[in-house]
């Protein structure tokens, strides 16, 4: 692990946090307290806030050290989205795909959350192509 690694892992971790609080602490909160038998109360959730932490952690170390393995010299931009659509496709939309399968989850509610999350992954992608933007070409 070099310096770049561990600051792309720093500023992924920050922002997937904020991103995550955006999708799921604002934009779903209103649609989770509909569903008190399937969430925790705001009181509970506090205790287990270290281990979304310790997720956010490991999920953002993973991001980096994907997208670093594989860059290419190409245009960091096109690079980053299409990587992050691709990390979408695999955790995202299966993820909560699954869910609604096996949880009684309102549809609409299972849209937002992939359509929200899908487009935080899409945002983290380019943020990890242009945080080894130097990497790639530019042009």
């Amino acid at each position: 692990m070099d310096k770049r690694f561990l600051v792309a892992w720093l500023a992924t971790f920050v922002a997937w946090m904020a991103g995550s609080f955006v999708v799921h602490g604002t934009l779903l909160q209103g649609e989770y307290a509909k569903l008190p038998q399937l969430f925790r109360p705001q009181a509970e959730a506090g205790r287990y806030f270290p281990l979304m932490l310790l997720a956010h952690v490991v999920m953002a170390g993973a991001l980096v050290w994907i997208y670093a393995r594989g860059v290419q010299a190409r245009p960091w931009l096109g690079q980053g989205l299409r990587y992050g659509v691709a990390v979408a496709l695999l955790t995202v939309v299966p993820t909560y795909t699954i869910y609604y399968a096996v949880q009684p989850m309102p549809g609409g509610m299972v849209v937002q959350q992939i359509v929200y999350d899908g487009i935080l992954l899409v945002l983290l992608g380019a943020l990890v192509a242009w945080l080894h933007r130097d990497r790639a070409t530019t042009g």
